[in-house]
């Protein structure tokens, strides 16, 4: 799920405890020009770009080790967007030997970050503000966003154009993943969605009707949170079934932590189940 009660009812995460995470609070020049000190420092090439995409101007932070080439991944921040704790993230993926571009998900709309974390989003009206910025990424739209995404990371020198794409995403854009995957079969070829909502809506274009459409030897990992879970008993039913008739790979499980139990600005993070999480993605990785 992914709705305005769910979000009012989590509490607030003390941000002594998200400053725990010392990159985080390095890598908060999302809009600046020049490579991220912190990033450097850690051996990894940290660069804000842009490039021409469908339907405007993506925006977002490269990241990867200095001097290498290795497979790429996108990373869809969640619905507070661009920002400090997904370039975190993005940085200890590259650290793991990953070429990594977080991605603005509201490009079409606006520019770099708009809120510093999720306590920033959920405290400054954020549901109202993203709603026309979510709107506008249809499915027919990711899946476009994700054919130039995919163009621009093979064009890329760091990027290993021979090994496949992998791609994560977080409540709004665990769905993403598998538009993203279904778009570029040829050349995504792993999708991990965490705390998604949507994935079983019924429409002909629900991610669930997908999984079929992706290649047979991609992967899917959907980590879904017990809260999500306990409201839809039959998402996961409706996930294995399809996931079964797939010729691609497609793992679903119920994590024991609610919605947005992998984000390290989310009140509701969980860092035991987190890191577990974690691992299941970097073994999904291994096989790109």
């Amino acid at each position: 799920m992914c709705d305005q009660d769910q979000f009012a009812a989590t509490g607030r995460m003390d941000r002594r405890e998200f400053g725990k995470f010392g990159a985080v609070g390095a890598a908060g020049a999302v809009a600046a020009c020049a490579p991220v000190a912190a990033g450097e420092a850690a051996g990894l090439a940290t660069q804000a770009v842009s490039f021409a995409a469908d339907g405007g101007t993506m925006d977002g932070v490269f990241i990867h080790r200095s001097g290498t080439v290795s497979p790429g991944v996108i990373l869809w921040p969640d619905i507070a967007g661009l920002r400090p704790a997904k370039i975190a993230m993005g940085m200890r993926l590259a650290e793991a030997g990953y070429a990594v571009l977080v991605a603005n998900p509201y490009y079409r709309s606006v520019t770099g970050q708009q809120f510093e974390d999720f306590d920033d989003w959920r405290s400054n009206d954020g549901w109202n503000r993203v709603t026309p910025w979510r709107e506008v990424n249809t499915p027919d739209a990711v899946m476009a966003t994700a054919r130039s995404v995919v163009g621009w990371l093979d064009a890329q020198d760091a990027v290993d154009s021979a090994r496949g794409i992998g791609n994560q995403g977080y409540c709004m854009t665990g769905s993403w993943t598998i538009y993203s995957a279904a778009a570029v079969p040829g050349r995504i070829k792993a999708a991990a969605s965490f705390h998604s909502g949507g994935l079983t809506r019924g429409e002909a274009m629900a991610p669930v009707n997908l999984l079929g459409d992706l290649a047979a030897d991609a992967q899917v990992l959907i980590g879904m949170a017990r809260d999500d879970y306990a409201r839809d008993t039959s998402a996961k039913d409706q996930l294995e079934a399809a996931g079964a008739a797939a010729a691609a790979d497609v793992s679903v499980e119920v994590y024991d932590g609610d919605h947005g139990w992998t984000v390290l600005d989310s009140p509701a993070y969980n860092e035991p189940e987190a890191e577990r999480a974690w691992a299941a993605l970097l073994a999904m990785y291994a096989n790109l």
